[in-house]
């Protein structure tokens, strides 16, 4: 220690909800905590993914509604400058002030610049201004720094200039023309995004033969039912090969394993994330720079032999979710503030039903994407003895007064030796809030028996876990 050391019980290295939850939890635990960023306070969430996409995608659901209904003076087209305008105001014009403002508040100190591990229970920021700040931490030190959006190695794509997700919500002109590489949620929610908004020539190349591989087939193919039937361009079991962009801002050219040539004026990458540990100086605290930085059910890094240094979200692996990185830093927090004041180690730690088996997760297009718990495939790679419950959401009464011509599918996973709901998929118009009756019923392992007491209202949608109950054969 020097006496230009800054001294903090917690240091916290990324302002994202990650990290900010981390340090409230710990400050509400009554420690000091000091939290360094680089970019905007607030996270890449916030500014450049789930709150800009389901700003653009909003609009965009709506005007898929209405056109379900009868009744041509309801509809019209999307005005696009509004729904940006919207955007930016839900982003807060790119302007940190009021979350850093949110961070002073808890109190903790907000440190602008670029951390970095320097040695065991100390961080360096790189200013603005090319200073840098010396941190001390009493306890403990949280990596929260998030992940990057990865570009897959193809030729001449990176010189291409490819746009990421953060170029995709921040579009200030929507192309004509658009490239898709990908066919994720990031790849799929901005095709269709993007598509609704002026691109009206929208490709998507994927190279699976479906799209949202990690969901039940039927999510996928529902899916690219719709992108077709609006008119974007879904190219299954395609890969490009090459990418050329000869003129700095001129059109892109993408070349495909099949030999067709796509020409664009913006290409997409969706195509996955990688953990953000560049120049984080893990190197210099006995790890690899690379990640991702393992950790135990305490979110403590398992290769720091002392146990001061924490990861949450993101950047230990576990589960790339920003709700599930929330849920980490709250365990996170409220261990350090425990171990720190000499308590009993008693506090909640990440379990496996919450953290891998009981996960839910949303993709934002029109039908909606909701699933939580194991999908078939893997309930039954992980040898439970399954059984499916699938029922067509359009036959339910509730869903037939919601729109002419509602379409979509919802499906159980149940382990038929305990009689309880492993997973769960719902994919229809406007489903989204299902999905939180699932994941209780997925992490509290609730019997069958029971839910079949909980009886949904009429005329709803939610009647539809009646219909996979009686399907089952209650």
């Amino acid at each position: 220690m020097t006496d230009t050391d800054e001294v903090f019980d917690v240091i916290v290295i990324g302002a994202g909800p990650v990290g900010e939850i981390a340090a409230a939890r710990a400050v509400r635990g009554g420690l000091t905590a000091a939290i360094v960023e680089e970019r905007l306070a607030g996270g890449e969430c916030a500014y450049y993914a789930c709150v800009p996409s389901k700003a653009l995608l909003r609009p965009v659901d709506l005007a898929a509604e209405v056109s379900r209904m009868p009744g041509p003076e309801l509809r019209g087209p999307i005005d696009t400058a509004a729904v940006l305008a919207r955007r930016d105001e839900a982003v807060s014009h790119l302007d940190d002030g009021g979350q850093v403002s949110w961070i002073e508040n808890l109190p903790a100190t907000f440190v602008r610049g670029r951390g970095r591990l320097a040695r065991p229970l100390r961080v360096e920021a790189t200013t603005p201004d090319g200073g840098t700040r010396a941190l001390r931490a009493r306890h403990a030190v949280v990596v929260a720094t998030g992940s990057d959006p990865a570009i897959p190695d193809v030729p001449g794509l990176r010189e291409a200039r490819p746009w990421t997700n953060r170029e995709a919500t921040a579009v200030q002109q929507v192309p004509k023309r658009l490239v898709v590489i990908g066919g994720g949620p990031v790849g799929c929610e901005m095709s269709q995004a993007l598509h609704a908004l002026g691109a009206e020539e929208t490709t998507m190349l994927v190279r699976d033969d479906r799209l949202l591989t990690r969901t039940e087939p039927f999510a996928g193919e529902l899916l690219t039912t719709s992108f077709r039937a609006s008119g974007i361009d879904v190219r299954l079991g395609r890969s490009p090969i090459r990418v050329e962009r000869p003129l700095p801002d001129g059109p892109v050219t993408v070349q495909t394993d099949d030999g067709s040539r796509v020409e664009a004026d913006e290409i997409l990458v969706g195509a996955g994330r990688r953990v953000a540990v560049g120049d984080l100086g893990l190197e210099t605290v006995g790890l690899t720079a690379d990640g991702p930085i393992e950790v135990d059910a305490s979110t403590r890094a398992t290769g720091i032999a002392d146990g001061w240094l924490y990861a949450v979200g993101d950047v230990n692996g576990r589960n790339l979710l920003t709700h599930m990185g929330k849920y980490q830093a709250r365990v996170c927090g409220d261990v350090i503030a425990a171990r720190a004041g000499g308590q009993p180690d008693d506090r909640p730690r990440l379990r496996d039903i919450a953290d891998d088996r009981a996960t839910p997760q949303v993709i934002f297009t029109d039908p909606q994407v909701c699933a939580v718990g194991r999908t078939e495939s893997r309930a039954r790679a992980d040898g439970f003895a399954v059984r499916t419950a699938d029922y067509d959401m359009g036959a339910v009464e509730g869903a037939q007064l919601q729109a002419t011509g509602y379409t979509g599918r919802a499906k159980l996973v149940v382990d038929e030796d305990r009689r309880v709901v492993l997973g769960a998929t719902f994919v229809a118009p406007g489903v989204v809030d299902l999905l939180h009756s699932a994941t209780i019923a997925v992490a509290a392992e609730v019997p069958l028996d029971q839910l079949w007491h909980a009886v949904p209202s009429f005329p709803t949608v939610s009647e539809i876990w009646l219909e996979l109950l009686e399907a089952y054969g209650l």
